[in-house]
């Protein structure tokens, strides 16, 4: 776990997810060997791709169930998992749609798949075909299991109705984030400023805060108004945490987030900075700048402009303006006083991190 969320739940919680997911990898990785080595094998790269990670999505369930008095206890925990089954299926879909090869510092499973085939003699452009292949199907696979999970735990039956439809909510937002991502960096949708932060909340801030949030709430009976209110102050940090993620992405430092800080320069990645950027006087410049000739030098050119020009500094302030507004909802809201501390201190880590 890392220090955004230790206080959040107990080790034991943890602990109680980390097993609860090596048990799932383990019978997984056994029932494939039964179709063959290479579908044993995409699972053995499936685990490997779920290890390292936060766990930011499972805890959020898990605290706030607690923090509201919940009771489900190992039911609980099985939702938990399923938002990070969820999540790793995006990952790898995502890396699939960027091409991206290396995730939490090492070869993710389109990058390992890449390396088999190339060891095997493949050539390039099957090597690609047969790695991508493997890679949707691998994130297919983790977000069935989500829904899974979700569909047989132990719960009344209207908890359970409401957990799939707000898993249903949540991946059919972050699909239509993803699709904007995609849409601005091919060219085929204006990249208005306004358009830009719509895609940022979409698909980030419903699958990885509001729901797991509202998970949560609903698996404590909470009230519709507590759900409202973890609703809308996870849309707001998810927001914050992507901008974040954004900055990150171009300013980062590589051995600490574990991707690199070219690749969305090189994807021509469209975020709320290259946004703002590109409604300057620099925006001749940063034309020549992004898309897949850009040189080292050309990247670190691009990285002194979105400095000078403003796009930093403007999208430090609407991650400061998403923080602010989200501690306001929680000043509001009627939440037991830990609950508030604690999605208060995640406010801030969350938007705070370098990783």
């Amino acid at each position: 776990m890392t220090a955004v969320l230790t206080r959040f739940i107990s080790e034991q919680d943890a602990a109680a997810i980390e097993s609860r997911l090596a048990g799932h990898w383990a019978r997984r990785i056994g029932a494939a060997a039964a179709f063959g080595a290479d579908y044993e094998g995409l699972w053995s790269g499936i685990a490997r791709s779920a290890t390292g990670g936060k766990l930011l999505r499972p805890a959020l369930v898990l605290g706030v169930h607690e923090q509201l008095g919940g009771g489900f206890g190992d039911a609980a925990v099985e939702v938990a998992v399923a938002f990070e089954l969820l999540h790793t299926g995006f990952l790898v879909h995502d890396d699939v749609i960027d091409r991206d090869l290396v995730r939490r510092g090492r070869r993710n499973i389109l990058g390992e798949r890449v390396d088999q085939a190339l060891a095997a003699g493949i050539g390039g452009a099957d090597a690609e075909r047969w790695a991508q292949a493997s890679a949707i199907l691998a994130g297919d696979l983790l977000i069935h299991d989500a829904q899974g999970f979700v569909a047989r735990v132990a719960v009344p039956e209207p908890i359970r109705i409401a957990l799939l439809e707000l898993l249903d909510e949540a991946v059919f937002a972050s699909a239509a984030g993803e699709l904007a991502d995609v849409a601005l960096s091919a060219g085929t949708a204006t990249p208005g400023l306004h358009a830009v932060l719509d895609m940022t909340t979409w698909k980030t801030a419903p699958y990885s805060f509001s729901a797991p949030l509202r998970a949560g709430a609903i698996l404590a009976s909470a009230p519709a108004q507590t759900e409202a209110v973890l609703a809308r102050f996870g849309s707001l940090v998810g927001r914050a945490f992507q901008l974040r993620d954004d900055l990150l992405g171009v300013f980062g430092d590589e051995a600490v987030t574990g991707k690199s800080t070219i690749g969305d320069i090189r994807e021509g990645k469209v975020t709320a900075m290259i946004a703002y950027a590109r409604e300057t006087q620099s925006r001749a410049e940063l034309r020549g700048l992004l898309g897949g000739d850009a040189s080292t030098g050309d990247v670190a050119r691009l990285r002194s402009l979105l400095v000078e020009c403003g796009a930093v500094d403007y999208v430090e302030g609407l991650i400061a303006h998403a923080v602010a507004e989200s501690l306001a909802v929680l000043d509001a809201a009627p939440l037991p006083d830990a609950l508030r501390t604690e999605l208060a201190r995640l406010s801030h880590q969350a938007t705070e991190r370098v990783a």
